[in-house]
């Protein structure tokens, strides 16, 4: 097939996560104060789009918490950086199931709320993008299942649209990919919609070339698509998915290191991938070209 690269590429940058990585660099943020402050410098060394979960500013467990969103998000709106804000709803879909020969009852760590629930932070700080998890899948740990079923995903998609917030659909593997398609065809989401392809996470689509263009090729030609591949692999992927047509994402939810045995900051490696980006011949573009073409109406200042 022939080389459709894209020449102008906007990068998000994933700031914190959900994952337990809090305890493996002290770069990771926990407070809504650090996320933001966090986020403002990865718009400043190039991301046009910061994606944002909050955490418990003690422990730095992933959270829940309405207030720790209305913080990040009052926190970057007031800075003099202009980014665009993209908040997961991804929390509140696990199951924690017991051992084998007794699952239930569920155990430990299992959330499982409600779709209106799931979003009412997106409906309290209304960013210009959130996320959408598109599928569910055995989700790295042994007896975890990241949980979004075809009736959850059409409630959750349906007040995203209605909030006027764009969904970025998380798609960890290819039926993902065709469902979303599927609610793009039942009105429940605009057309052309966003999409993230998630790379190496266990157990979705691993982070080989051939898969990864297995998910480009079934992204329709005129959605938007970004990638991102974890740890070591996510260098690599930034070339691979500029190359493939695609923009980026790094950033510490998805990695950690700058180099081996070196701790990255967010800002740091989005300087990485400015540097990759720009040298594939590429531009980096910011906030107000991604509103143009994904069609965002900027939020003002609660």
């Amino acid at each position: 097939m022939p080389l459709t690269m894209n020449r102008q590429v906007f990068i998000t940058c994933a700031v914190t996560g959900s994952g337990s990585s809090q305890d493996r660099s002290p770069h990771v943020p926990r407070s809504p104060k650090q996320i933001a402050e966090s986020a403002i410098a990865a718009a400043k060394a190039g991301a046009a789009v910061v994606h944002c979960h909050v955490r418990d500013p003690e422990s730095g467990t992933p959270s829940r918490d309405l207030a720790y969103y209305r913080e990040v998000t009052e926190r970057i709106r007031d800075s003099e950086t202009d980014v665009v804000l993209n908040l997961t709803a991804g929390m509140g879909g696990d199951m924690v199931f017991g051992a084998p020969d007794a699952p239930l009852p569920l155990t430990t760590g299992t959330d499982m709320i409600g779709a209106e629930e799931r979003v009412a932070h997106i409906a309290e700080c209304l960013p210009e993008i959130c996320t959408l998890d598109c599928g569910t899948m055995n989700f790295a740990e042994a007896d975890y299942v990241m949980t979004n079923t075809p009736g959850m995903l059409t409630a959750m998609g349906s007040m995203m649209t209605d909030l006027g917030v764009k969904p970025e659909i998380e798609a960890f593997d290819t039926g993902h990919l065709w469902y979303a398609k599927q609610l793009v065809k039942d009105g429940v989401l605009d057309s052309p919609a966003l999409v993230q392809l998630c790379m190496g996470v266990p157990w979705g689509a691993p982070d080989d070339l051939n898969t990864f263009m297995a998910m480009v090729n079934n992204v329709p030609d005129d959605w938007t698509f970004s990638a991102f591949g974890l740890g070591r692999s996510q260098m690599p992927f930034v070339a691979a998915s500029v190359l493939a047509g695609g923009n980026v994402r790094v950033g510490l939810e998805d990695n950690l290191m700058l180099d081996k045995g070196v701790l990255a900051t967010n800002e740091q490696l989005v300087a990485r991938a400015v540097t990759i980006i720009e040298n594939l011949g590429a531009k980096v573009i910011g906030p107000e070209e991604v509103r143009a073409n994904l069609g965002l109406t900027k939020r003002a200042p609660a």
